[in-house]
This record gives structure tokens, sequence and C-alpha cells, in this order.
């Protein structure tokens, strides 16, 4: 088939005049014209006055209606019904709503519009009343878009229907754009614009106009960043600021101004259009499914004279409030992230995304052009009324000779336009004088009037001939709105930590409990510290094998016979009431693999790994946890052993030694210190046992303790032991690795090994008191009375 390049007319049912197209050109068309009608007229502000065209037509219907700042208010209805009847006509409630956020001190940073009755809240910002309930008028910073209107500063276009006229922009006098920001949804594109302070704004636009070739650091001097109606707290780095207006793209993070009355905490500053109430919700619901037992309660105790507050109370006076914070910032939109796009409509009608320097530059071109209109209307208006003023002080030269061409003439302004070589406009307005005009002093305040005007124009014409001059006006009168209508900051920057959600365990209740775990590899928990666990029911056929004491926000570490660690959280196991769960349905451990230990104590707690092959390393408890299934390569066993049991080698055990006693009798005793501290693996050999006899069985390492300083040996061979006091345990010291010393005939099948610490030194005996110091007299006996 042919391609159809063109149009063309065809007939249907005998009538001409029908255009045939294909459905796809047809398509493409309209759906660009609707992009560029929603993007141009409804989406996106225009870089002048900040406004959409909704906002604009509000605001200029409002200044019609004389609904200025210092006017009574009038139906909100009222206005509406004009914006739609002469210049928007789209929805009523899409212009109310657009007319109702010009009004929210807590949309607006500088409110555009005075609102009177329910106008929504910061809980809802779209709970305002119908249209026939609220009242309305003009805010006194709505005249830096009005004042200049009506002085030839702004183009004027015809309205929908061509019955009236609209301004195409307002003549804003600050850069709006960057006041009070935006945000809109367009075809293909959206804007989000956030508000900044005006004085810090007015600082940049003088110090750019003083250097223009300023890049995006030095005007950052003068704005730290946005600055949202609601306060709150800006976390996001200086360098991440800098970037959004140098790149026109990017996010803010925000985060709730909190601080601590009497032990709660007090939240007084939400982030930009966050309703207190959905975050009161988002706390209880979290509280309600019990994941914040550090709160105890949640009230809002906002007011009139205070917004926004919100007051949490802690479970405890325990609890550690930054990190419940922190925890909140997570969860919660206690902590938000903004987005930044700044996109517009320039100079060009062309919409694009703007730097910071570049916003500046087109809106400082903005300005003087709308100054520059404004002085050359201004300088018409002058040059025209001192041609009148110069008609007029002729007419009262010749005073006389004018009442007499006027009593006896018809048609006296040809006559007074051919005597006196007046203009048109002259003699009209001679023609126009009142009787009471005629007066001497009338002509003196003519002559005045001139002087003034002379003096006005010949201002205005070097303003109109000198940059320098264009430009001090500028910032004279930028620096004077500054000073009328600006205020202090009230979003802070500052830099926080980041928010970070606690883990499940931290989040539950810390409770005393105890793990079991049986000969079979079942475990289970016991709340409480004073759990006798061999006295629990086991299944037939099991036992006891191990028990640990900790907390239930803990996790427990079990050891199998490989030398693997596995950890498990408290929580997850069992009530020991029953007879627990197998942990080969928690992890997957190798087959033929048992579980030997249960482990329970903190993080940065030392142990002892060794092995019965002889080897041995220090670890921290931290490198005994693994979410993995399959457990985590501990401890390296050589084949034919089995791992030892760990034992606790904190720091008060520095000056201990490590007691090594093989299978064969033999007994080696070193410093702890020699030992490496490892995160995994075999470790260093603590005692020399021959490899064959490791292969065999013939020997190993039988018994492994530490002995602190001082500490006394308990040696138990069958139904005899025997006891080494310090002295004779030197004689076993020796270096790590070596062999060690035969223990005595008849006590090398050692049992077991019992650690007795060293009994405290006696406490010194007080020094006798001067009393007892005295010797009895004797009596006439020669005795004394203690005999």
């Amino acid at each position: 088939m042919t391609e159809m390049t063109e149009s063309k007319t065809i007939n249907v049912n005998g009538k001409s005049g029908f255009e045939s197209v294909f459905i796809d050109r047809y398509s493409e068309k309209a759906y660009l014209n609707y992009a560029m009608t929603v993007i141009m007229n409804r989406a996106l502000p225009g870089i002048g006055d900040g406004l959409k065209p909704v906002q604009r037509r509000v605001l200029y219907a409002m200044s019609e209606l004389g609904l200025k700042s210092t006017s009574k208010h009038k139906k909100s209805a009222r206005t509406v019904g004009d914006v739609l009847g002469k210049f928007h006509p789209h929805g009523d409630l899409a212009c109310y709503e657009a007319m109702v956020l010009m009004a929210q001190p807590f949309s607006y940073r500088y409110p555009l519009i005075d609102g009177q009755g329910n106008f929504g809240c910061a809980d809802d910002p779209k709970s305002f009343a119908a249209m026939r309930y609220t009242e309305a008028r003009l805010s006194a910073f709505s005249d830096i878009f009005l004042s200049e209107l009506g002085m030839g500063t702004v183009e004027w276009t015809p309205n929908f229907d061509g019955t009236l006229w609209e301004p195409a922009v307002l003549p804003a006098r600050l850069p709006h754009i960057l006041l009070n920001g935006t945000m809109g949804i367009a075809v293909g594109m959206a804007t989000d614009i956030p508000p900044h302070n005006l004085v810090e704004v007015v600082g940049a636009c003088v110090h750019f106009i003083d250097h223009p070739d300023a890049d995006v650091a030095a005007l950052c001097e003068f704005i730290q960043g946005p600055d949202y109606p609601g306060g709150a707290e800006i976390i996001s780095s200086r360098q991440d600021l800098m970037e959004i207006y140098r790149t026109g793209n990017g996010s803010v993070r925000m985060r709730a101004s909190w601080s601590t009355e009497n032990g709660d905490i007090v939240i007084t500053r939400m982030p930009h259009q966050v309703s207190p109430a959905k975050v009161i919700e988002q706390i209880a619901a979290l509280m309600e499914l019990k994941k914040l037992p550090m709160i105890a309660d949640i009230r809002d105790e906002s007011d009139h004279d205070e917004p926004v507050r919100i007051v949490i109370t802690p479970s405890s006076s325990r609890v550690d409030i930054d990190a419940l914070m922190l925890h909140l910032f997570a969860v919660t939109e206690l902590e938000r992230t903004c987005r930044v796009n700044l996109n517009m409509i320039g100079l060009d009608r062309k919409p694009a995304v703007k730097t910071l320097p570049g916003l500046l530059t087109e809106w400082l071109a903005f300005r003087t052009e709308t100054v520059r209109k404004r002085l050359s209307f201004r300088l018409e208006a002058v040059a025209d009324r001192l041609h009148i003023l110069d008609g007029l002080l002729i007419a009262y030269l010749n005073l006389d000779r004018v009442i007499t061409i006027i009593r006896h003439n018809d048609e006296p302004k040809p006559l007074l336009m051919a005597e006196f070589d007046l203009t048109d406009d002259q003699a009209e307005a001679i023609l126009q004088l009142r009787l009471r005009h005629l007066a001497r002093l009338e002509e003196a305040r003519l002559l005045k009037e001139k002087q003034a005007l002379e003096k006005e124009r010949g201002d205005i014409e070097k303003i109109l001939t000198s940059e320098t001059r264009m430009k001090t006006l500028i910032k004279k009168e930028l620096l004077a709105d500054a000073e009328k209508y600006g205020d202090p900051r009230r979003t802070v920057i500052v830099e926080r930590r980041n928010a970070r959600a606690m883990a499940p365990v931290d989040l539950s209740p810390a409770e005393p409990v105890t793990v079991v775990l049986s000969k079979q590899g079942w475990a289970r928990m016991a709340k409480g510290s004073d759990i006798d666990p061999e006295a629990l029911i086991y299944k037939t056929g099991d036992g006891f094998l191990a028990a640990a004491r900790g907390r239930s926000n803990q996790s427990a570490v079990f050891i199998d016979s490989t030398g693997r660690s596995y950890s498990l959280p408290v929580r997850d196991l069992p009530s020991a009431r029953g007879h627990g769960n197998p942990l080969t349905g928690y992890f997957k451990n190798p087959p033929q693999s048992r579980f030997i230990t249960v482990i329970m104590e903190p993080a940065e707690r030392k142990l002892l790994m060794a092995s019965t092959a002889g080897y041995g390393f220090i670890t921290a408890m931290e490198n005994l946890f693994t979410r993995n299934q399959k457990g985590k390569a501990l401890l390296t066993v050589p084949e034919g052993t089995r791992p030892m049991l760990p034992l606790i080698a904190d720091e008060d055990m520095a000056d201990a030694h490590v007691g090594a006693v093989t299978a064969q009798g033999r007994m080696l005793a070193f410093p702890l210190s020699e030992l490496p501290e490892l995160p995994k693996g075999k470790g260093n050999k603590i005692i020399g046992i021959k490899s064959g006899d490791i292969g065999s069985g013939a020997d190993s390492l039988k018994h492994l303790f530490l002995i602190p300083s001082g500490a006394t040996l308990i040696i138990i061979a069958g139904k005899r032991h025997f006891r080494l006091v310090p002295g004779n345990i030197a004689n076993f010291i020796g270096r790590r690795g070596q062999r060690g010393k035969k223990l005595p005939r008849g006590f090398q099948n050692v049992d077991a090994v019992t650690v007795e610490p060293a009994a405290p030194a006696p406490a010194p005996e007080p020094p006798p008191s001067p009393a007892e110091l005295q010797t009895p007299e004797p009596d006439s006996m020669g005795t004394t009375a203690e005999d």
C-alpha cells in the first residue's frame, strides 16, 4: 500500500468538505497538541512570576474585584466565578483548589491569599470547606505581582473568547519561582521546585547583579538550601545541596524536629507535606503489632498555639532515646525525601531544567526588562504631562485672551490652537479647566509640578541610558522588598546520623532465658536464669547436653562436631514446656555431624577455640554469628579429631595461662597471650602431639583449661586426685607447641581437671587501740585481772 503523505478531501454521502487522514497521524498530532497545552498552560510555572496560568488568573481576577489586602473579605465563590467566566474555562473545583493552596500557610512559604474560614489543615490539606462558606482577599505579599501591573510592564493577551484582556505574565518584583516553589505533573515531564527564604534569595540576586560570573558555590553562600513553611530539619549534606543547584535535579532529605521534656520525646516540626495524624497512626500501628516495645504511649497535644506537638513516652528510663528516634525516622514518615526538579518555562517560552545561576540570570533579565518598560512608560507619561503643563502655562500667561475666545466662539479649540500654537491635547486640557483652577496659586502649583516632573524625567533618562544606574535601582528595590517581607529561616540545615531501623532482636523485650541443648540436637528456651536444665523432661533415649543463659533479645550460637557455627534468635526457639525442636529443622549441618554445645555471650566477648588435634586460637563472639543455614566454617578440624568446648578468655584473663593435658598424660602451660586472635581457621599449635598418634587415636588433646594467676589445679584420675599449687604448676610452664611434661604416675589417665581460683587476700587487721596497748596494774598478790 502506498503511504499517504498528505490528507485529501473526500465526499461522504454526496457531501464534500470531509478530510481523510491516517489515524496514527491524527492521534499523534492531537496528542502533541494536548501535551503542549498541559505543559504550557497548566502544569509548569513561568520563570518570570513563578505562577501557573490558573494561579495568575486567580490573582488578577481578585485584583480586578478590588480584593486588596486592605479590603474586606469576599466569598470565594465570587472569585472562582469571575475566574471561570472571564479567564479560565475549566472545572470550578480545580480552580478553587488552586486558590486554597495559595492561602495555606503550611503549603506556601509566603501565602498569596488571605483566607477566612476553613482552608484545610496540615493533617489534611484537602479538608477545606466549600467555596460558598469561605472568604478570601489578597495578602500583602501579593502586592509584588500587582503593584506594577498598570505601568506598561506586561503584554496583554485576549481571554478564551476574545472579549477581555488578561496579562500574559505578572510583573513580579521578586523571584517568586524560588520563594514559594511549586510542583506539577505535565506530559512527559514534571516539576518540583522547593520554597526558599526571601532574604537569602534576595542576597543571592544582589550578589549576582554585582558578580554575573558567580558560580554555584558563591551563590550558596547566600542560599543555604530550601526553606519549607513547616520548618523541621534538612539533613542533606552541603555537597548534595550544591549539586542540586548545579544540575537542577536531586533530592532533599528532611527530618522532624524533636526534643525531650521530662523524659518524654516531643516532636514539634514535621517534614514538608507530612501529616502529623498519619505519623501517629503509623507509630500506633507498630505499637499494636508489638514492634515498638520501647514506647509506652503516644498522644497528640497540638493546638492553635502549637500546630504540631506529638508526645512520645518511652516504656522506661533505660530506653536509648537517640536509637529509638533513629528507628522511627527509618520506619515512619518522620523522615522523608523531597524531590527537586527545577523545571520551568523560560523566557524563550520553552520548558527546561534550570541551574541556579541560569535561573537567576533569566529572572534578572526579566526583571531588568520589566523595570525598563516601567520607566519607559513613566517617562512617556511624564513627557505627556509636561506637554500639557506647557499649554496650561501659556493659557495662564494669556488668560484674558483665552477667556474672550472661549466666550465668543462656538468652536474655540481651533482658534486657540492657531493663535497660541497649541496641540490638540493642550487645547483640550485648557478647555477642561474649571474656573476655580484659574487662581494665581494654581499657576504656582503648575510651575512647581513642572519642575518636579522635569527633574524626574532627567533621572529616568539617566537610568535608562546607564546600565550601572539600572542595576543600582533593581538592587535597591530588591532590598526594600526583602526588608518589608523578609523573615528568618524556618528550616534548619544540620548534619545528623543516618536513620537506622533496629533489628527485630533489639526490638524484643530483654528477659532472662536459658537455652537447653539435648544430646540428640533438640533445642528449646526456658524463661528465667534459675532453671535446672537437667531436671527437664527429655525424649526417650535423649538427655541433657549443654545449656546457655542470656537474654531473650540475643541469638544463641550452636557448634557442631565439624567445627561449624550456627546462630539462631532465641525468640525463634520453642518453649521448654515441650521437648523442643530439632536443630536440623533450622540448619543444614553436614551429614553425620552432631551439635556439641550452645553459647550465648556478648558480641565482644573473647573465646578460646581449639580442637583435639592440639591447635587453637582466640576469637571474638561476633565471629560466630551467621545468617547462613549451612553455618559458618569457624574451626578447621583435622580428620579424626573434634572441637573442644569453647573457653571464655576475656581481658580479666590476660595474665592467665593456657593449660593443656593430652590423652597420654602430658601437661603443658603457657601464657594465653601467645595464642593469636583470628576470625576463623585451624589456629596455632597449643601442645605438641605426634601426627601418627592423632591419626591412630593413640593421643589427642583431652583437657583444655585456663589457669588464672595464683590458681590451684585439682587433677582427677578415677577415684584419686591431687592438687597442683602455683609452685608445682610452674614446673609445667613452657613454650606454646611443646610436648609438655608427664604427670605423676597413676595420674596420667586424667578424667577431669578442676581450676580452683586463688583465695582472696585476708583483710589487714586494724591497729590496736591505745587501751589495748596499756599493761594492767598488778594486784596485791602479784597477778593481773586477766590472770
